[in-house]
């Protein structure tokens, strides 16, 4: 339980670090683009020097598709529109929506692996989902923006869709690749691209101290050394208890932005939060197997003798 909990705290700094890298609109800092192929470089470059000392074997071929999908989520899709979308809204914003990361990738595991759910799972999905929706709408008008969705909170959901598929890709061949293993072939694979990225999107004026210190956080812990205390504290609790630390994540990402970026957390913004993260922890309880259709049963008459 206590590497689950150090696993989520990595991942809930993720959202005010993130934000930290990239700067605001009003004052930019390292390119969303940078960020995305820098983190992942770092943490590929510490998987390679690892998956060497250990001398893991080299993934076989059906392991590579769910490698792929895992790097595409994972690696390029969820940062890159994290970062983008950090630009124009807080981090404690980023957290009411990131919230249904959860969920979201259950949704996922049902579609890609086939797993059936039961109607009140869904039900807890779209109920989560309208709650994000209701948020956001709420937000704009409170800005006094035409009332409809920001193209920021879009670029987020966008964001945790990638991460779900993401995930779900690693749990594919996580039985047997290893947790630890998983991840760092994912980041392996992903070098040719992030380091070509990182050189051709490298800043070409000067960025602030916090600026490289919060693309530190995100290469070396949420990208790499975070997957490592939670996939070990899932496989050693139990994925179905460990996971249910998740629920804290959105909370300490908020509180941890009022330290970092100086935010200040509004009544609206807890409410939401503890919304959403009922619904998940609901949707959760209701995720189990859909019962089968009954099969039509086949009776036989003894013959009189």
């Amino acid at each position: 339980m206590w590497l689950g909990f150090v696993g989520v705290v990595v991942f809930a700094l993720t959202l005010p670090m993130t934000r930290l890298a990239t700067g605001t609109s009003e004052a930019p800092q390292l390119s969303p683009w940078f960020v995305t192929w820098a983190r992942a470089a770092m943490a590929g470059l510490l998987s390679a020097v690892w998956l060497a000392v250990s001398r893991a074997p080299w993934p076989t071929g059906p392991m590579r598709r769910p490698l792929w999908l895992s790097m595409a989520g994972n690696v390029i899709g969820y940062p890159l529109l994290l970062g983008w979308a950090l630009r124009h809204v807080t981090a404690t914003h980023a957290a009411v929506i990131t919230a249904l990361l959860p969920l979201t990738t259950a949704v996922a595991a049902a579609w890609l692996m086939h797993q059936r759910a039961r109607l009140g799972f869904w039900a807890c999905a779209a109920l989560g989902s309208l709650l994000v929706v209701a948020y956001s709408l709420l937000r704009t008008n409170q800005a006094g923006q035409r009332f409809g969705l920001e193209w920021a909170d879009l670029l987020l959901i966008g964001a945790v869709l990638a991460a779900s598929v993401g995930y779900v890709g690693g749990a594919q061949i996580t039985p047997t690749l290893g947790a630890e293993r998983t991840i760092s072939w994912v980041c392996v694979f992903a070098l040719p691209l992030t380091l070509s990225g990182t050189w051709l999107t490298w800043p070409a004026t000067g960025v602030s101290t916090t600026a490289w210190l919060g693309l530190l956080y995100v290469g070396l812990f949420s990208m790499w050394i975070g997957f490592f205390a939670w996939f070990r504290g899932l496989a050693l609790g139990g994925a179905l208890r460990v996971s249910q630390l998740q629920l804290l994540q959105p909370f300490i990402s908020m509180v941890a932005a009022v330290p970092l970026l100086g935010e200040r957390i509004d009544t609206m913004s807890w409410g939401f939060a503890l919304l959403v993260v009922v619904t998940v922890f609901a949707g959760r309880r209701l995720a189990g197997p859909a019962p089968s259709p009954p099969t039509p049963a086949h009776h036989t008459h003894k013959e009189r003798p």
